[in-house]
């Protein structure tokens, strides 16, 4: 039977342990698929606005709106599309230079910074969103909803509102939500792996 000796301090060996490379490295691997996630979900929200832009734009050809309201609302609900997209794509690029030949330090400043964008873009930008859109709708329907019942026209801004109101407060606050949790976890362990190499 093995008999504890008291010399030995658990604590002390525990911190005189070095950081490996697999540690740097899982946590590389980490980031490059939280990168890969959010490019793959990017190119698949610009495929969508692209094409739900061609298809108004299309609307706006073929059936040749006569209010000026509708064409305001077209323009309206496009610049606001072309305005979210060009402000995701734009810290996007800017994230996807973070790779591994920088250093754990380099990694953490970048995430930060990302970190930091993605929030304006969360908070300003998609509010901005959201009241364009509203806005452009709402243009938009009154030459269509003007020639329905009073039944009709509230039916269909009614229908619109909901759908605006639960993407706004449902769906909005969801995506926001687990998108921060993955970004704040990689956040907090590059900051301990950079806490344990400066104390080394």
């Amino acid at each position: 039977m093995l008999m504890m000796n008291d010399n030995f301090n658990l604590k002390e060996i525990w911190l005189k342990q070095k950081i490996g490379e697999p540690n740097l490295a899982e946590l590389l691997e980490k980031l490059n698929k939280y990168k890969y996630s959010n490019l793959r979900k990017l190119m698949l929200s610009n495929l969508l606005l692209v094409l739900t832009s061609a298809f108004i734009i299309y609307i706006w050809i073929q059936y040749q709106p006569q209010f000026l309201s509708t064409k305001l609302g077209i323009i309206l609900v496009i610049l606001a599309m072309v305005m979210f997209l060009f402000s995701n794509n734009k810290n996007m690029i800017g994230f996807t230079k973070i790779d591994n030949a920088l250093t754990s330090n380099d990694c953490l400043k970048s995430l930060i910074d990302f970190n930091n964008k993605q929030k304006y873009i969360q908070k300003t930008v998609l509010s901005l969103y959201f009241i364009m859109l509203s806005i452009g709708l709402l243009f938009y329907f009154y030459e269509y909803t003007s020639r329905m019942s009073l039944l009709g026209s509230f039916s269909a801004y009614s229908i619109t509102a909901i759908w605006i109101g639960f993407n706004w407060f449902y769906i909005r606050p969801k995506s926001i939500k687990k998108q921060q949790m993955k970004l704040d976890e990689l956040i907090e362990k590059f900051e301990d792996l950079n806490n344990q190499l400066s104390n080394d």
